[in-house]
């Protein structure tokens, strides 16, 4: 006799007339038991189109519970589930397609976009396949093995197929349920990409994991996502999105924090978030709880949820979480004292594996120790809270001294008349390096090189200033919405 394999079906046993699942966009709902249930009739549909352990199960479509479900069905089966990141052109898409091979390819109205796919199936008519099918038994499976391949963004080069099993996963479920005090009152919107860390896991598995209650949405809309979380009757209590999306909440007209007291806090992860957008928050009295974490190595650093503890170190991605150790070390494998900056270095049980069939890749990303190789930059206090400089590849030597283009970044975007902008090192004949900001402005601003330059100075130290300032109206970013700095240095060089 097996027991539950899953938190799905723990829950299924343990509160089955519990909700699960709402689908915001089909008004379709589930409970544990029925969620349970689905779960087994899409692993009988899978198996009945014959996937089995170690194949590929590819998803292009926007986000639909749907896409749960197939995740969880893929891991029972021993398969790997593949999201699409929909906002890539078709050839990137192709090309990721052409890197995993899968055996079967599902999704929306997204799929005519690849015009005649091999082993293509729309997800409606996969679903209805396994309605029509008695569920499969729940056996165990090797909760170590691979059940996820999540593509990076690939800002640098060639998106790599980051590989996660379900131990990995559920350690992130931890962490974050640990951090944002999940229970199973809880319930998590999810309208972030779920073919993205944040939308897939982060917002799912917590609420999972402790039996609480999900409602997924096909994607952000600030004055609908505000209405959802301003509205008592869903009684949302976590909410998970990027800086961005958490300034457009702040920024749109219906915005009433005194309809938002009811939230735990609005977690954000993905980007840095300046520290005076935090404070924003927190004058409002909406606790806004920054984090760290990566497709690699999902929930590593959080901020606790008491307003003093954020307001006195904003900025801050928090503490190390359960499950995570954490190193970092200089140029030559020390270990920094606190307050010295170094590359963060991970180990622990949500730490990937490796890259889909990249064997020196993987290689390269860890230590001969172990630990894995973030290629991020960052710096601790005495208390262990941790704040993220920059990555390690865009860090700059100028006059010998060391420039972090995020620091730049931080003292800009304070200027209220900025909407973003993105610093860079450039080769320079006399200083080695120097620096150069891409600005955009918010609309019907008008501000001046001079007076840019004359706002940085009382900020940082004049050996940081940009050599020069560009007002452009947008900034170059990939199919996730990240910066692709490598487009502005080129773009610098060809001037």
């Amino acid at each position: 006799m097996v027991g539950a394999v899953d938190a799905i079906g723990l829950h299924a046993r343990l509160r089955p007339q519990a909700l699960a699942v709402e689908d915001l966009t089909r008004a379709q709902s589930w409970t544990y038991g029925a969620l349970n249930r689905a779960v087994g009739q899409w692993v009988a549909a899978l198996a009945a189109r014959g996937i089995g352990p170690g194949e590929r199960v590819a998803a292009l479509a926007k986000n639909d519970a749907g896409l749960l479900i197939l995740h969880h069905a893929c891991a029972r089966l021993g398969a790997l589930y593949v999201p699409l990141n929909w906002r890539l052109s078709t050839a990137e898409i192709t090309n990721l397609l052409e890197d995993c091979r899968p055996a079967l390819l599902v999704g929306d109205g997204l799929l005519a976009s690849l015009g005649s796919a091999p082993a293509s199936l729309p997800l409606a008519t996969l679903a209805a396949e396994a309605d029509a099918l008695p569920p499969r038994p729940e056996a165990a499976f090797d909760r170590t093995q691979p059940s996820l391949i999540l593509y990076t963004s690939g800002t640098s080069g060639r998106p790599k197929g980051v590989l996660l099993s379900e131990k990995n996963i559920e350690q992130t479920a931890v962490n974050f349920s640990v951090l944002g005090e999940v229970t199973h009152h809880s319930r998590f919107l999810c309208d972030a990409p779920m073919f993205h860390v944040i939308g897939l896991i982060t917002s799912l598995r917590p609420a999972l994991l402790r039996g609480g209650g999900l409602l997924i949405s096909d994607g952000f809309i600030p004055a609908r996502t505000l209405a959802r979380l301003s509205d008592p009757a869903l009684r949302i209590s976590h909410y998970f999105c990027v800086p961005q999306m958490a300034a457009l909440l702040r920024a749109e007209a219906g915005f009433d924090p005194d309809r938002l007291r009811h939230l735990t806090a609005i977690f954000t992860g993905g980007a840095p978030h300046p520290a005076p957008a935090i404070q924003a928050w927190l004058n409002v009295g909406i606790p806004i709880v920054d984090g760290f974490g990566m497709s690699e190595a999902g929930t590593v650093f959080g901020m606790p949820l008491d307003p003093q503890i954020i307001a006195g170190r904003a900025g801050s991605a928090g503490i190390a979480m359960p499950g995570v150790l954490t190193r970092l070390v200089t140029e030559d494998g020390e270990t920094c004292a606190p307050g010295q900056v170094g590359e963060l270095l991970l180990k622990g049980e949500t730490i990937t594996a490796g890259y889909w069939q990249r064997p020196e890749e993987t290689a390269k990303a860890f230590t001969p120790e172990g630990w894995f190789r973030t290629g991020d930059l960052a710096r601790a206090d005495a208390e262990g809270f941790h704040w993220l400089v920059d990555r390690k590849k865009d860090m700059f030597i100028s006059g010998g001294e060391n420039i972090f283009p995020a620091e730049i970044e931080a003292a800009a975007i304070a200027h209220p008349e900025i909407a973003e902008c993105a610093a860079v090192g450039l080769p320079d004949a006399r200083w080695g390096e120097v620096g150069h900001l891409s600005v955009v402005l918010k609309a019907g601003c008008t501000l001046s090189e001079e007076a840019l330059l004359a706002f940085l100075e009382t900020r940082i130290a004049r050996y940081k200033l940009p050599k020069t300032i560009r007002f452009v109206p947008a900034l170059p970013r990939n199919g996730a919405g990240k910066l692709i700095k490598a487009e502005i240095k080129r773009h610098l060089l060809e001037e």
